[in-house]
């Protein structure tokens, strides 16, 4: 299956696609994907319930956040209230090794977004910061990346023996799907997703 792991909708700040408008879209364009991630930014949107839209388009809908810390930011997959409960998901200065830590205990999964970003990627703040304890996947494709930036993520991720994901980080419907994660598991709900990242059994894909 081929997932887009990072997505963003109305509920981000920034974000400028209904999520019934990814569905339409990926559908009319025969996009390749089978579904996505909404990874709303600095919140977990517990009340949206998507099941409805994933029936009538026949498409994977399943939620997760990005966080920001002081290596910059991270996507969490695998949410539940109790983890929202450890630590303030609005805060922009949590700090990474705590988060991943936090994951981890609550059967979470968290994975540095974009690293090879200046200011909000991980791998712009290592020689400042050092290299983060605990990180195993980091996103090495992601669609709103220059190609320069994907390289720099791509490059570090071998040298320090990261698994690497795919996500568009799309903020407008026309954007989903540059980028993804192929999965040789079937996905059907979040804890398939947490248990497949946590299985190794998956592979980057850039469709830019």
């Amino acid at each position: 299956m081929l997932i887009d792991l990072h997505t963003h909708s109305i509920k981000s700040d920034d974000g400028r696609a209904k999520v019934e408008n990814y569905c339409q879209w990926i559908k009319s364009k025969g996009l390749p994907i089978d579904g996505f991630v909404l990874t709303e930014h600095r919140q977990f949107d517990l009340e949206s319930d998507y099941s409805d839209l994933a029936s009538k388009f026949g498409l994977v809908i399943l939620k997760g956040s990005e966080v920001e810390t002081e290596y910059g930011h991270v996507l969490v997959f695998g949410v539940t209230e109790d983890l929202m409960r450890e630590f303030d998901f609005t805060s922009i200065h949590l700090p990474l090794e705590m988060v991943i830590k936090t994951c981890e205990r609550h059967g979470a999964v968290a994975a540095p977004c974009h690293p090879g970003r200046p200011r909000v990627g991980m791998f712009a703040h290592t020689e400042e910061y050092g290299i983060p304890k605990g990180v195993r996947i980091v996103e090495i494709y992601n669609g709103g990346s220059r190609e320069n930036e994907d390289q720099i993520a791509i490059d570090n991720a071998k040298e320090l023996g990261y698994q690497g994901i795919g996500g568009s980080d799309s903020h407008i419907v026309s954007h989903v799907g540059r980028c993804a994660t192929r999965f040789s598991a079937t996905i059907g709900d979040i804890n398939d997703l947490v248990n497949a990242l946590n299985s190794g059994q998956f592979e980057a894909v850039s469709l830019k």
